[in-house]
């Protein structure tokens, strides 16, 4: 593996360091709250996959879903609530959550529970929003625009440099291909690795079709795929949104992965990074 896609290795969650040779973290979980016992289900089934790989895991769930096609949409139960089952999880399974923030009022009350404030990709240009989550001191995760070209992500980082924060990362979740369709170019994680960012891949959401009616549409059967390659290109961390039972699922019903096959991809995704990153070892 050519090193100029190695990142150097950065202090993170939990003690875990990210970047360099390490191995991957995981950024998963549901695509929205819809239950305690449903962030149970899926937190025991991962977390101890993550533990005999021995790496991180940060739990993923959204207490609103803002930017739904449709003003029926299932959103979420909302910020109060939200965040009282996001801090349930972390207290029970001590493991770092992350949710998104999708206006500048949430930001203090999410960031009070949260470890890794989410900036939504039609987000990720709010110039207002980046500065108040840099200003939380938390660490951040920005999902690139599906409008976004890999390049010009180094404006994200300019932003936030500027605004006194060191502690963000950069996700790759697929761009707008025509309409209603999305694709993954492998070139991009590479590119946004040589801003010397911490990279993820977002494998669920970049087989999502956006639009194209009252929901969006997916294919999830593609995700392993996409996760094979962006493995194969040395990136940090994966993103996945997991659930027991895709189709009943309040949001992204078509590109979320099953619960029960997500614990094998893992696996076979570890034995690929350490392949990748441990070539060439001095």
């Amino acid at each position: 593996m050519n090193d100029l896609y190695l990142i150097e290795k950065r202090p993170f969650l939990h003690g875990h360091e990210i970047g360099g040779r390490e191995p991957f973290f995981l950024i998963a979980g549901p695509c929205v709250i819809e239950s305690q016992a449903l962030l149970a289900r899926v937190c025991e089934t991962i977390l101890p996959v993550c533990q005999e790989l021995g790496i991180l895991y940060i739990f993923k769930s959204s207490f609103d879903k803002a930017n739904r096609s449709a003003a029926d949409s299932r959103r979420g139960p909302g910020i109060e609530e939200g965040l009282r089952l996001l801090e349930w999880v972390k207290q029970t399974y001590s493991v770092p959550v992350l949710t998104d923030v999708h206006e500048m009022d949430q930001i203090d009350a999410v960031a009070r529970v949260v470890d890794v404030l989410q900036i939504p990709a039609f987000l990720c240009r709010q110039t207002d929003l980046l500065a108040a989550a840099a200003a939380t001191g938390k660490w951040v995760n920005i999902k690139k625009g599906q409008f976004l070209a890999p390049e010009d992500t180094a404006q994200i980082k300019e932003k936030m440099l500027s605004f006194g924060s060191n502690r963000f990362m950069l996700t790759e979740r697929g761009v707008s291909f025509g309409y209603n369709n999305l694709i993954y170019d492998p070139r991009s994680t590479v590119i946004m690795h040589r801003l010397g960012l911490p990279v993820i891949m977002d494998g669920t959401h970049s087989t999502q079709l956006p639009g194209g009616g009252k929901t969006s549409g997916g294919n999830r059967e593609y995700a392993p795929t996409l996760l094979r390659a962006a493995v194969a290109n040395g990136v940090d961390g994966l993103f996945m949104e997991v659930h027991p039972d895709p189709p009943s699922a309040w949001s992204d019903a078509s590109n979320q992965y099953y619960l029960d096959q997500a614990g094998d991809l893992l696996r076979k995704l570890y034995e690929l990074d350490r392949l990748v990153k441990n070539q060439n070892r001095p």
